[in-house]
């Protein structure tokens, strides 16, 4: 395998090699070495509203394919536990609802919600059963509001994350923020998830690609802060409408502050807009292919239509153009690398260091 250096210094530095968005073996290690020790969103608390409520789902379905299981149990806590049964691997849950436990529809063995063994027809002469391997595992799970992120072996801790989130939008009552399915969608992206990141992580594009967007945004003024493991751009406007309400003492009380647009490693944007919240997922199905979900969350529907905020499947189809036309120029026999624009592009060149940092380690 390839060794990748991004030097630390955005004025020397170099992007990632064309071979990175081609090469499938590349492809695979990413999946090990960046999306399994990842933090990824599962959706919502509404997904289990209620004591003794369960929701099957798979991780990442065609890329990580993780079977997994959302439980609340009798004493009201939430759950993220394996939904493959501890005997011979069969799935233990099919299909959302109530249930005062798990039963395995194979043979028969039970566990609580929480994810303890409980009982095995059949087992009274097995020695050393059960052991602590019999009970599911319990994956880490994080809540951020209404939302839930889990885990299978964290890299880094999701808490943090969420401080520096909620710095800037801490103010906003998430729990009051409603699905809106008319606003969500799929798209079919033919192009490496990374190149999607690598776009959304600029807006130095702005000007060029989304003139609408272009209009609603003070691009002069566009800025990007790194943290660890996220980073921020905020898109200021240039009048004071469709913009948030900030309270005083809030860190840009007095800004004209039209969004806030959050990355989180690897494949996670949360787009805050004073109607309410876009949530980005990027779904790797092949080095040349991804999935992307918006999932939308209105707070305030009559803002929906103005500003940076308005118009979203059209900046979407915008980006997905530009997207797909460099991943056909990944094929180029003739382009190599290129470099970053120190004013910029920080969002990109942080993201691969730390992916060069991880396929490295």
């Amino acid at each position: 395998m390839p060794t990748y250096h991004i030097h630390p210094d955005i004025r020397q530095a170099e992007t990632l090699p064309a071979s990175f968005y081609r090469d499938a073996q590349v492809f695979e290690l990413l999946r090990e070495r960046v999306f399994v020790p990842s933090w990824q969103w599962i959706g919502d608390t509404s997904l289990v509203p209620l004591p003794q409520q369960l929701h099957p789902f798979v991780l990442l379905d065609g890329f990580l394919s993780e079977p997994m299981l959302l439980t609340r149990d009798a004493q009201d806590q939430l759950h993220c536990l394996s939904n493959v049964c501890t005997h011979r691997g069969n799935l233990l849950a099919h299909h959302p609802g109530k249930a005062a436990g798990l039963r395995c529809l194979y043979h028969g063995r039970r566990f609580q919600l929480n994810g303890r063994f409980e009982s095995m027809p059949e087992f009274g002469q097995a020695q050393n059963f059960p052991r602590p391997c019999d009970h599911l595992h319990r994956f880490e799970l994080q809540q951020w509001g209404p939302f839930l992120f889990v885990s299978m072996q964290p890299a880094f801790d999701f808490k943090a994350v969420i401080s520096r989130m909620n710095e800037r939008i801490g103010f906003l009552p998430l729990h009051e923020f409603r699905y809106h399915s008319t606003g969500s969608k799929d798209y079919l992206v033919h192009a490496h998830w990374a190149l999607y990141c690598d776009n959304y992580l600029e807006g130095f594009h702005i000007p060029f690609v989304h003139k609408d967007l272009n209009d609603a945004l003070d691009y002069g003024q566009y800025t990007t802060e790194i943290y660890e493991y996220c980073n921020l751009q905020i898109g200021y406007a240039d009048g004071a409408e469709a913009v948030f309400d900030l309270p005083p003492g809030h860190i840009d009380y007095g800004r004209q502050v039209a969004a806030y647009y959050y990355w989180v490693f690897p494949n996670m944007m949360f787009n805050f807009y004073p109607w309410g919240l876009s949530v980005n997922v990027v779904r790797p199905l092949a080095p040349n292919r991804s999935r992307v979900s918006f999932l939308t969350y209105v707070y305030d529907e009559s803002k929906m239509d103005s500003g940076a905020g308005a118009r979203l499947d059209k900046v979407e189809r915008e980006d997905e153009f530009v997207v797909e036309g460099v991943q056909k120029g990944m094929m180029s026999r003739y382009y190599r690398t290129g470099r970053f624009s120190p004013v910029r592009e920080q969002g990109v060149h942080y993201f691969h260091r730390l992916l060069a940092k991880a396929l490295n380690a």
